[in-house]
């Protein structure tokens, strides 16, 4: 009879990698084809990003979205991480700004992705009203 596997050996996601990654390789990058790599990298096969205009659906979908993203907040705008991504049991949340540097941030937000296999399968995008 085969040995049952111990799945609490195996090396969990870093969580805080993971997120910290989709935030800089995807939106925040401007060049089309690692913007794409880095989609099919970190995406699992068929992911869904639901964001306030309505559900994202497939890698395509989820790289344009932040092409045009970035061409609309302009040549200098750039999110960025506020601390650690903090999650556990294929859950995890990064809190985010996004403004030009050394400006005050124009959005902020959140992003909360279900992780599975490492990557990011579903991923939430929720932006705080401003001046919270």
């Amino acid at each position: 009879m085969p040995e049952a596997i111990d799945m609490s050996r195996e090396a969990p996601t870093d969580v805080d990698a993971l997120l910290q990654a989709n935030l800089e390789r995807v939106f925040n990058e401007r060049d089309d084809a690692r913007r794409a790599d880095a989609v099919a990298a970190l995406y699992t096969e068929a992911p869904v990003m639901y964001e306030p205009a309505g559900p994202v659906h497939g890698r395509g979908d989820i790289h344009r979205i932040a092409g045009e993203l970035l061409q609309r907040f302009g040549p200098r705008f750039r999110f960025a991480a506020q601390g650690m991504a903090a999650g556990h049991h294929g859950m995890a949340t990064l809190l985010w700004t996004g403004g030009e540097p050394g400006q005050p941030p124009v959005v902020q937000g959140f992003d909360t992705a279900e992780i599975v296999d490492g990557r990011i399968a579903r991923l939430w995008v929720l932006i705080e009203p401003p001046g919270r």
